[in-house]
Formats: structure tokens, C-alpha cells, sequence
């Protein structure tokens, strides 16, 4: 085929071997920022969608990693590497693990998730980071679906779960509540990996449902409201942990904190509450709207006050 009749590289291609260039040339060093994806898609004229493959291309290739406060930026690892084609395949390290078992493969793609998202996390990064060729991953994981949903898994057996637990129902939907929060804290990750529609069979998983449901048995409810009540908490606890996974992921873009970010929205936030006409709003202190450990602990005791007064009913 003649080069006037071959197909142009995909947008994505191109863009992404204009900043492999300037990565590898020493124009971007490590520890610089990068562009961020709306940056990218201004500056190419291409869509967000289009930024993002960029974006997840060069994290893939370990010449961009994500650091809280500083967003993405060329990672210390780009000063060692080699030009190389964007569909190249990572060489395994010298010294790296040989033989790998199903432990290593899941704490690996926790920790690249914990640090830099669960975008991040990619066949091809995961086998970067072992040291070993991507094939070697899938006979411990048949593709990401089951590597995410193992993750969980893995997250969840985290917690040491005590039985028979405390005394009382409400302090021992207490306790499952804030393991779990604290879960969603420490991994921020994992709420986007639940589903409730659509649930993760998995044994650790299922174990902090199957320890809820002992919580409520013997209170006389039906088997309905049981489960209901276990989802009800689950998700009250994903949603707020949504938002805190909302704000790190936005400082981690723009690498403007949450702090930095109500300073710049002073001006308009002013002129709205003191027009006279949000009188209640403006008496609201500003750290409120912003403790979301706070708004989770009051929205647990609020629910489990409403619970009590269905168990005490009945």
C-alpha cells in the first residue's frame, strides 16, 4: 500500500508521540506537570474522550504518574526509558519477580489505584510494575473486569470483622458502617468499583453483608427489610465516599485544593450570601459544607435513630 493511501495514526497516536518526544528529550523533566486533559484537549482541538486515552497512553507507558497536590506529572521512571512506539510492550526489569502468585498480582493494582486512580490500572501498567510480560498476568486474571472485581475482594478482606462484634444491634451497624468508611477512605477507588445492581460475588464482600444481617437477627424484621437495611447502610457509605474520591481526584487534575479552590469562588460566594437573600445559608460556617467525615457521621446517627424507631415499633 503507497503511503497517500495508508491511514493516518489515530488522533490519540499522535499526540501522545509528541509529549513521548518531549518526555524522552529532557524538554519535560520528571516531576513537572503535565498538561491536564482539558489542557490537552484545548490545545490539540480534540475531545475530552480523546485527552483522556492520552492521558491513560502515556500512564500506561510509565512516562506520567499522578502525585496529590502537584496533579500528573512526568514520572521519575521516563528519565530511564528509551524511545519506544506507543504500542510498544514493556521490557520486564532485571531482578523482577519470575514467579508470581495471585496476592502480589491484586496488592500491585491496589497500589497503583490508591495512588493514581483506578484508570491507572491496566494489564499492561500491572505488568510493568511486577517486572514481567503482560501475558504472564492472565493466569492469575482473565482481563481488567475480573482484576477490579478481585480488588475488591482483596479490599475488603482488609478488615478484621469481630464476632460475635459488640453489644446491641446499632453499635455493631456502627462498627460495620465505619470499617467500611474507613475502607472507602483509605482506597478512594472502591466506591466506583461497587455495584448494586449488578453485585460482586465475593466471599469478602459478601462477608460484611452476611455480618450486617447477623447484626439485625433476632429482632423480629422480615428478611426483606434485613437486606434492605444492609444496602441502605452500604449506601449511604459509598455515596458520601464518592464525593471525597470527587475532591482528591479534582486536586489531583487542577492541584488546586479544596481550600485554594473556595478562595477563588470568595467574590461570588460573598455577593450571593450577603444579598440578604440566604439568610440561613449565610450563617452556615464555611468548614461545614466541606467535613465530609462530619456530614458521614451525622447521616449514620440520623439513620440508625430512624431505624430504631422500625425496631422498637415492631
Amino acid at each position: 500500500m503507497s503511503s497517500s493511501t495508508q491511514r493516518p495514526d489515530p488522533p490519540y497516536r499522535r499526540i501522545v508521540a509528541e509529549i513521548r518526544t518531549r518526555i524522552l528529550t529532557g524538554d519535560l523533566r520528571p516531576g513537572e506537570r503535565m498538561p491536564s486533559i482539558r489542557q490537552i484537549a484545548q490545545r490539540w482541538g480534540v475531545a475530552v474522550a480523546t485527552a483522556t486515552k492520552v492521558m491513560a497512553t502515556l500512564r500506561d507507558d510509565g512516562l506520567v504518574e499522578t502525585k496529590v497536590g502537584s496533579g500528573a506529572v512526568v514520572s521519575a521512571r521516563a528519565a530511564r526509558q528509551q524511545p519506544t512506539g506507543p504500542s510498544a510492550s514493556p521490557k520486564p526489569r532485571q531482578g523482577g519477580i519470575t514467579r508470581l502468585n495471585r496476592k502480589q498480582v491484586l496488592r500491585t493494582a491496589i497500589a497503583t489505584a490508591d495512588a493514581e486512580g483506578l484508570d491507572a490500572v491496566s494489564m499492561r501498567r500491572l505488568a510493568a510494575e511486577l517486572g514481567v510480560g503482560p501475558m504472564s498476568l492472565y493466569r492469575h486474571v482473565a482481563n481488567k473486569d475480573e482484576l477490579v472485581t478481585q480488588m475488591v475482594d482483596e479490599a475488603f478482606g482488609e478488615p478484621d470483622l469481630p464476632i460475635p462484634g459488640p453489644e446491641g444491634w446499632r453499635a455493631k451497624l456502627e462498627l460495620i458502617s465505619r470499617s467500611q468508611w474507613e475502607l472507602c477512605r483509605r482506597h478512594l477507588w472502591l466506591p466506583r468499583a461497587i455495584s448494586f445492581t449488578r453485585p460482586s460475588l465475593v466471599p469478602n464482600m459478601m462477608e460484611h453483608t452476611e455480618w450486617t444481617l447477623r447484626a439485625l437477627d433476632g429482632l423480629g424484621l422480615p428478611v426483606a427489610t434485613g437486606i434492605q437495611e444492609a444496602l441502605t447502610l452500604h449506601t449511604l457509605v459509598l455515596t458520601i465516599a464518592l464525593s471525597m474520591a470527587d475532591e482528591v481526584e479534582a486536586e489531583q487534575e487542577t492541584g488546586v485544593t479544596l481550600d485554594r479552590w473556595w478562595l477563588a469562588q470568595r467574590k461570588r460566594t460573598d455577593e450571593l450570601l450577603h444579598s440578604g437573600r440566604f439568610p440561613l445559608l449565610a450563617a452556615i460556617p464555611e468548614e461545614a459544607a466541606s467535613d465530609l467525615n462530619g456530614l458521614f457521621e451525622y447521616a449514620l446517627a440520623r439513620h440508625l435513630d430512624g431505624f430504631a424507631v422500625l425496631v422498637d415499633g415492631r
